[in-house]
């Protein structure tokens, strides 16, 4: 889908505020209502915007306790939907170079987080290795 220069003016405001009124959208870039609510309804339909949703607070929600897991497998497949659906899985990446995965994960503290590792070991057997980093500073994150 080709996008003009309103329809990233309307992105801009959404990801800032996704419960914008349409009005101030249309106030803020000088666009009739009526053109930015057929503008938001096909960046829908089209898929650039996949779903309206909402950035929590990591400490009000206890996941504060940030990881980054490189993970390196075997040739069998490893993740499935019961990980995937975890609740400490934030996101899950596939990438080149020596390890096959990245994934974002959260927890309310150490010890969460060292059971969700032995657990992921123990139950996963084709895993090879993980490399973990423990987030020291959040500087940007986006949902």
């Amino acid at each position: 889908m080709e996008m003009d220069k309103k329809d990233e003016k309307i992105l801009e405001l959404l990801k800032h505020d996704s419960r914008l009124p349409i009005r101030e959208i249309a106030k803020n870039t000088k666009i009739r209502p009526s053109t930015v609510h057929q503008r938001i309804k096909r960046l829908v339909q089209e898929k650039v915007i996949e779903k309206f949703t909402i950035k929590l607070s990591n400490k009000a929600v206890g996941e504060n306790f940030i990881v980054f897991m490189l993970v390196k497998g075997g040739t069998t497949e490893y993740i499935d939907s019961r990980f995937l659906n975890d609740r400490h899985v934030k996101e899950v990446f596939g990438v080149t170079g020596e390890y096959d995965l990245l994934i974002k994960l959260k927890f309310e503290d150490v010890e969460e987080f060292n059971q969700f590792v032995i657990d992921f070991r123990k139950n996963k057997k084709e895993i090879q290795s993980t490399l973990t980093m423990v987030v020291t500073a959040n500087l940007k994150e986006e949902i």
